[in-house]
């Protein structure tokens, strides 16, 4: 994969050029503010006088419901969830792009499963920053950025490439690595990263963990500190220096036990149940089964977060992160 920094991006390639920021959710509100802070143009598309609207123009921004957002513009970011992104595009998109702007995504799911078809004559591209909103504004803010990638799905101008890379650098993101790769990559790496390990996989885990200790009789807080509060410890260690940092740091007791047990743990069937999941993803199974649940008004999802609410792992956790916002204050 080639890597991008910030010798080799032009951002006056936006120069002069409108950007519709549409969106301004937790990636809407970072990229617009970073954007505008690197001197871009930027306009953010959002319901009229709702709280976005209202919280975009409190922060200095330039706000347009979505139809006058995306008129006119040069380069439209489409920052809203996947699952409102192609009713949204439908509705208010398509009817007011013009010739020859970039489409943008921060993410590849409408495009890789055909749920988004854009005209011939426009750019299709993607900036995907490789941390959440929040992260990105802050490391913005601090003078550096967060790696992100960037893929062109269609250069119908011959300059979509050179869009997305000056994206990326008002993002800040060529200060640590921007690096190219395609729609189809992102997608479904992405997604098999989500549920597979950061959210299904490590979720699994961490219950798993808890109730195998309380269910041997171990008091839910102890077991809540040892599978659950020091994850971010760890993590963090992974994070600066890989399993190699981590591995240093823990005790010496820590590291041997857990490279001769994870094994018993993570199994043959683990990767079994892993490799069914990218199934899912690159057959588009998991695609047609998100799309019904939300066309169901999300009933199963809610149902789901309602259950997880009530686990005691989560009302144990509850009460030992007010201990510690208690102590803080």
């Amino acid at each position: 994969m080639h890597i991008y920094h910030d010798s080799d991006v032009d951002i006056n390639v936006l120069k002069d050029k409108k950007v519709a920021v549409l969106g301004y959710g937790a990636q809407g509100r970072a990229q617009a503010l970073c954007f505008h802070d690197s001197g871009l143009d930027v306009t953010v598309g959002v319901r009229k006088d709702g709280k976005s609207w209202n919280k975009a123009k409190e922060d200095g921004l330039k706000v347009a419901d979505i139809p006058d957002a995306v008129k006119g513009a040069d380069v439209v970011l489409m920052l809203l969830p996947d699952e409102v992104q192609p009713d949204i595009y439908k509705r208010y998109v398509e009817p007011n792009l013009k010739k020859g702007a970039a489409l943008e995504f921060a993410h590849g799911f409408a495009i890789t499963y055909g749920l988004i078809e854009p005209p011939e004559g426009v750019d299709v591209i993607m900036m995907a920053p490789k941390a959440p909103g929040d992260m990105e504004r802050l490391v913005f803010l601090e003078g550096f950025g967060v790696p992100a990638l960037v893929c062109v799905h269609r250069d119908a101008t011959g300059n979509a490439k050179n869009i997305a890379l000056a994206l990326a650098k008002g993002l800040g993101a060529t200060r640590a690595g921007v690096f190219e790769t395609t729609f189809d990559n992102e997608t479904k790496t992405d997604l098999f990263g989500e549920q597979a390990v950061l959210c299904g996989g490590l979720t699994a885990m961490i219950k798993a963990g808890f109730q195998t200790l309380v269910e041997a009789g171990y008091p839910p807080e102890m077991a809540y500190f040892e599978v659950l509060h020091e994850t971010k410890l760890i993590t963090d260690l992974i994070n600066a220096g890989g399993f190699e940092k981590m591995w240093y740091v823990v005790s010496n007791t820590a590291e041997y036990g857990g490279l001769t047990r994870r094994d018993r743990v993570i199994t043959p069937e683990s990767y079994a149940g892993m490799r069914s999941v990218l199934d899912d993803i690159e057959s588009g199974k998991f695609k047609d089964e998100w799309r019904a649940e939300w066309n169901n008004g999300l009933k199963e999802l809610k149902r789901m977060e309602a259950e997880e609410s009530a686990l005691l792992l989560e009302t144990t956790g509850r009460e030992i992160r007010a201990l510690f916002e208690r102590k803080r204050q």
